[in-house]
């Protein structure tokens, strides 16, 4: 596999979580796999954990080439700070890492369709790389239509989408309908498969994807 570019239904759903626990995986199984944190806003604290689940193979500056400290959408953080993102340096290290690695597993920052620049999303950042997209979804009450979105502007890219992962951002209520029957209806309304879901506090990959990583 050349690598996947992961998304997400929202900022905070957990990409990192799995980016890092899919890295691990390839590695585990003797894929050399590396994680790509393109941009960064806020804390670095997601391509810390890409650089340490990359077993050290690739220095920090390389998987997060781009760091805006404002922890906003990365067109503002640039605004706020008086730049704009680097793209071209986004490219450079992307090639690099794809030329020298066996997989690049990229995680996009908050949204399909967070913009980057005036007139540049990450999602053209996405069709730039040309990766199969595996879209991470918290299961929560909203899921279901933010999944769907999510997934149709991927395809009306010409993208492929290699599925969905639900994941537990925190531990659910017993009688929350929501998370507990989230599942089960995205399943009969994706026409892309639904890979699981990562259960909160868990450190394994679903089986789907774990055989999907190698």
């Amino acid at each position: 596999m050349a690598g996947i570019f992961i998304t997400g239904t929202d900022t905070g759903v957990g990409k990192t979580r799995v980016a890092a626990m899919l890295v691990r995986a390839l590695r585990a199984a003797s894929v050399d796999a590396v994680g790509f944190k393109p941009i960064c806003c806020g804390g670095r604290e997601d391509a810390e954990l890409l650089a340490e689940a990359s077993g050290g193979a690739v220095a920090l500056n390389d998987v997060n080439p781009v760091w805006l400290r404002p922890p906003v959408a990365p067109y503002t953080a640039a605004m706020i700070e008086g730049r704009t993102v680097d793209v071209a340096l986004v490219r450079e290290k992307f090639t690099q890492l794809r030329a020298a690695h066996a997989a690049v597993i990229v995680e996009g920052a908050g949204g399909w369709l967070v913009p980057v620049a005036r007139n540049f999303l990450m999602a053209d950042l996405a069709a730039e790389f040309a990766l199969p997209v595996l879209v991470v979804a918290a299961n929560r009450l909203g899921v279901i239509n933010h999944t769907l979105l999510t997934v149709a502007a991927i395809q009306a890219r010409g993208l492929r989408c290699v599925g969905v992962l639900l994941n537990q951002v925190q531990s659910p209520a017993d009688d929350d309908a929501a998370v507990l029957t989230n599942a089960s209806v995205l399943g009969e309304l994706l026409d892309v498969p639904l890979l699981g879901e990562v259960i909160f506090g868990a450190e394994a990959l679903p089986p789907a994807l774990s055989k999907l990583a190698v």
